[in-house]
């Protein structure tokens, strides 16, 4: 590791995470006509912002930076994939790691694991399904769409809001930040489904001004400092493959856990790959 990149890092630890990303997320939300019309111009440009795909092209009509950064973009250009006991990439993004889930542990670079029971907060009742089952990590970058859509058909039972850490999640810091999803704030999102459970965790990061989910909006801010958890299975809220469940706004990481079954991924998957919303991801045999 370079000498500058060694500093990005050391940086990180000493930065007021929390408050910058608050500062961040009230300039996102600036609604001044010259201010959000400058900041989406310069930010769609200097990521190259694909357009076409979105519902609405016209960088000026957006109300602000955050309704530009969390735009919806046209069904057609994201199909689902239909393959029948499967799951589907939930969002756009680059492939960081998959595959089993060893006795609890999750890889989350070389070198670096964490465990199912500390991204879910330590609770273990939740965390034992997944104990060998498996895992996919998605990097969101600031180009990506960031939205986050159902990857197969399932019955919300439970949401956790865990406080944590704001570190980035790219991957110069996954790669040298120990236990990096384990130690950053989280929203937890459990479902039941006809193959087994799953828990989508949306991992905020550095400058993510808000994690919301279609059924309760805004989780984060404000953060806390106790876990919070929501119980649903009596209110029978189910989503089809492909739903919108959830948004980042300013972007992050989503690791995906699924309980133990005859599972094969992807042939077309590798670490770095770049995803597309409704790719096929993992089928059960």
């Amino acid at each position: 590791m370079s000498f500058s990149e060694q500093l990005k890092i050391l940086s990180q630890y000493l930065i007021p995470q929390h408050g910058l990303s608050l500062a961040a997320g009230k300039l996102a939300d600036i609604e001044t006509t010259w201010f959000k019309d400058l900041f989406i111009q310069k930010f769609a440009k200097a990521y190259n912002i694909d357009m076409s795909i979105a519902v609405e092209p016209d960088l000026k009509q957006y109300d602000c930076f955050n309704d530009f950064f969390t735009r919806a973009i046209r069904p057609e250009t994201r199909p689902i994939d239909e393959t029948p006991d499967s799951l589907c990439s939930p969002v756009d993004g680059a492939m960081s790691q998959f595959g089993p889930i060893k006795q609890g542990k999750i890889i989350q670079a070389k070198n670096h694991h964490y465990s199912a029971l500390e991204i879910l907060g330590g609770d273990s009742e939740r965390a034992s399904p997944f104990k060998n089952g498996e895992f996919c990590t998605i990097y969101l970058a600031p180009k990506d769409y960031h939205r986050i859509h159902m990857p197969c058909a399932g019955r919300l039972t439970a949401m956790s809001h865990i406080p944590g850490k704001l570190f980035s999640v790219n991957p110069l810091t996954a790669n040298n930040v120990p236990g990096l999803f384990a130690r950053n704030e989280r929203v937890v999102s459990y479902f039941d489904t006809e193959f087994g459970k799953f828990a989508l965790v949306a991992v905020g990061a550095t400058i993510v001004g808000s994690i919301e989910t279609v059924w309760a909006g805004t989780v984060t801010p404000p953060s806390s400092k106790q876990v919070r958890t929501w119980e649903y299975e009596e209110q029978a809220i189910d989503f089809a493959k492909g739903d919108e469940m959830g948004r980042f706004k300013l972007g992050s990481t989503v690791v995906l856990l699924m309980e133990k079954s005859s599972w094969q991924w992807a042939d077309t998957l590798a670490n770095e790959k770049s995803m597309t919303l409704g790719e096929l991801l993992i089928s059960r045999t």
